[in-house]
């Protein structure tokens, strides 16, 4: 078991590190900043693929090093290096002085300390040896076979990291996090005839691998993964045109988080580039839509104790009833536009600055039943699961591909679609949502999320969804 003085084993207890001097060095260098902090970073992770009954690759990495900063105004000085030393610090320090030179900035106050802990401390790669850990895969491949002859080829990955931070700001303050992941994945090749399909599954969290271990837990996203093949060996072109659109619970809610989501992020919002700009406090959604962002969920992939400046994660109100209410924010955008940080400043890793990102991103439930909603569309699509997209933050433009969905034919799911993709406006969008399922539910625990070139872990969600009109790409011709 690990507890949370493990952090200050590993950058200083196991380094010639020494907290007075270090601490001494920060305060030098943010004598005068407006906000600013030295970010402590320890990862391993680690990787096993295996595919058509053997091991393709494994890998095991582990990451150190810190970066600090030092905030003015907008403006910002960042130096990170992989070299845990007081005079590589020093020299980071020297490199941040000049963004606050001659300012004489008031430091910001520090974040405000919690008690709360989201997630277990046990480092998850350490718990279950690497033979067991292959030998989950290989069981995953030969039960995906057993289940249909049609299965041509299985690839199945487990990854898992671990991940120790402490933050140190001027004044002695500071906090610390212990974070561990997982990811268990899954897809399936079937042919018939011919025809090849393919159909995936993904799941993860902040837990062990413990969890994945059980034969309950692994056989469902292989069941999962070989359904969504063999719907797709029976689907046809996706027709084009602008149709009802009936989004499925769950992981659908990737297309609120792409869509909608990054618009009500505090940078984009101070800058003024968010489709929502100057929009707080004004009807942006159909009635009944409350959209939140929650990052004290236990053992999501999207939870953080504390964000990467040292906030603790809260659950924010983004849209309630169709009404804007509230941005994501870290500490600097929530100073520029007079607010308070949302604990919403992640960051990648030691070499990325921070910026307002998203956590667990969902709608909550309406009062509708899903078959409800399907019996009031005609003929429209129904869109179960989603994997690519993009979208433009100043329009709200956006384009998915759905890797699962249905036609709707008198009220009734109708035959798989393939090739079809989503094509909107998220502002839009929102104001055209007509129904609301009573069937929420969480994604599995698969989603990344890129901005600036930074990944990080998130979550989504949603209940069943009725878009009165919307956009279809298709390839029937």
């Amino acid at each position: 078991m690990t507890d949370k003085s493990t952090s200050d084993d590993l950058f200083f207890t196991r380094t010639e590190l020494d907290r007075t001097r270090v601490q001494g060095i920060v305060d030098d260098a943010l004598n005068g900043a407006d906000d600013g902090e030295l970010f402590l970073e320890y990862q391993q992770s680690e990787s096993v693929v295996f595919d058509d009954g053997q091991i393709k690759s494994a890998a095991f990495d582990t990451t150190q090093g810190f970066g600090l900063r030092a905030i003015s105004g907008e403006a910002t000085g960042y130096s990170h290096a992989s070299e845990l030393s007081e005079d590589a610090i020093r020299r980071a320090a020297n490199t941040v002085k000049t963004v606050r030179s001659g300012k004489g900035g008031i430091l910001s106050a520090p974040p405000p300390g919690t008690n709360q802990n989201l997630y277990i401390d046990d480092n998850p790669l350490g718990l279950v040896d690497f033979e067991t850990k292959v030998k989950l895969l290989a069981d995953m491949d030969a039960y995906a076979r057993s289940k249909d002859d049609r299965v041509i080829q299985v690839s199945a990955s487990l990854s898992g990291s671990w991940q120790a931070v402490e933050i140190i700001r001027s004044g002695g303050d500071g906090a610390r996090d212990i974070r561990p992941l997982v990811r268990l994945n899954v897809s399936v090749v079937v042919d018939q005839d011919g025809r090849m399909e393919t159909g995936s599954y993904g799941t993860g969290g902040r837990v062990t691998y413990e969890r994945y271990l059980d034969p309950a837990a692994w056989k469902k996203g292989v069941d999962e993964a070989l359904r969504q093949a063999l719907v797709n060996l029976e689907s046809i072109a996706a027709p084009a045109g602008e149709v009802p659109v009936v989004l499925g619970p769950g992981w659908p809610g990737i297309l609120l988080h792409e869509a909608i989501g990054h618009g009500l992020e505090g940078d984009f919002n101070r800058k003024k580039t968010s489709a929502f700009s100057g929009l707080m406090g004004e009807r942006v959604a159909s009635p009944g839509v409350t959209v939140i962002d929650d990052g004290t969920m236990e053992d999501r992939r999207g939870s953080l104790t504390i964000d990467d400046e040292g906030t603790p994660s809260q659950r924010t109100v983004l849209i309630e009833d169709g009404i804007l209410t509230g941005f994501m924010q870290d500490r600097m955008n929530a100073r520029l536009m007079g607010g308070v940080s949302t604990g919403n400043g992640r960051r990648q890793s030691y070499g990325h600055s921070p910026m307002p990102r998203m956590t667990n991103t969902y709608m909550l439930d309406g009062e509708h039943a899903p078959e409800e909603i399907l019996k009031s569309v005609k003929k429209g699509v129904y869109a179960v699961s989603f994997g690519g997209g993009q979208v433009d933050i100043t329009s709200g433009k956006f384009v998915f591909t759905c890797t699962e969905a249905y036609e709707i034919e008198n009220g009734k799911k109708g035959r798989p679609l393939k090739g079809a993709t989503l094509i909107g406006n998220g502002p839009d969008v929102l104001t055209r949502v007509s129904m609301i399922g009573n069937d929420f539910a969480l994604d599995p625990g698969v989603g990344t999320c890129g901005k600036d070139g930074q990944g990080v872990p998130v979550g989504v969600g949603q209940p069943t969804l009725k878009i009165d009109n919307l956009t279809v790409g298709g390839t029937a011709v």
